[in-house]
């Protein structure tokens, strides 16, 4: 069973028992620019999706709260997402990255997603605290490059869809066990200097940001590419 140990505040350490892990995707609330992302992800080959907002079931083994990961070659990068974590009978908020192997994803989004773990910070805010100021959090995800630390994502969760519409749109009007974690979307890349978005992330640094309480939590994780050999 995979657990996660998270840092609530105040109280003793929570343990979870993860028994379901969804990626929530295309998750944006502007519809024009979720369609033109999508028409931009065709072009090169991405399937378009079937539906949208839409959920991946990955392998809850993938979760880790570890600050290095292992992946096969070098064409994977992470995303910095909201994550909430349901434990107690109660919503938990922290943040997460859905590292993707972008390779694999231009035949199947759905096999990429599986293909990385998912990194995971060790603290998390009690949902119920943040709700009502939840579109004012920021969500931040910076890379390491050249030998300094560059913005790679930055906006606040209003540019994604409410977080509570996105779990009735996976459980409907189910009760939700505890130990579902959903990772629930992110935002768009910055562009380097030479023009290129999405791209390689050997180190990132991912954030969720509540300025109203002065108060953040963050995960920092590195990239280990294990040789592709046939």
């Amino acid at each position: 069973m995979t657990s996660l140990v998270l840092d609530v505040s105040g109280a003793q350490p929570l343990a979870v028992r993860v028994h379901e892990l969804v990626i929530a995707g295309w998750t944006g609330r502007d519809a024009a620019a979720i369609e033109h992302h999508i028409e931009e992800l065709a072009a090169l080959g991405v399937p378009r999706p079937s539906q949208v907002p839409l959920y991946y079931r990955v392998s809850r083994t993938l979760l880790t709260q570890d600050d290095s990961i292992e992946v096969l070659g070098e064409a994977s990068s992470g995303e910095a997402e909201p994550v909430l974590i349901r434990a107690g009978g109660r919503w938990w908020l922290t943040v997460g990255s859905d590292h993707t192997d972008r390779k694999v994803e231009a035949y199947s989004v759905a096999v990429s997603k599986q293909m990385c773990a998912k990194p995971v910070a060790g603290r998390a805010w009690p949902w119920d605290d943040v709700a009502r100021d939840a579109d004012a959090l920021v969500l931040r995800s910076e890379v390491f490059e050249r030998g300094e630390w560059v913005v790679y994502q930055q906006g606040e969760l209003a540019a994604i869809r409410p977080l509570m519409e996105l779990v009735s749109g996976y459980v409907g009007r189910a009760e939700p066990a505890d130990g579902l974690v959903m990772f629930c979307g992110t935002l768009a890349v910055r562009p380097d200097a030479g023009g290129v978005g999405v791209r390689p992330t050997p180190r990132l640094r991912v954030a969720i940001e509540d300025a109203k309480r002065r108060r953040s939590i963050t995960h920092e994780y590195r990239v280990a590419a294990l040789p592709v050999v046939a």
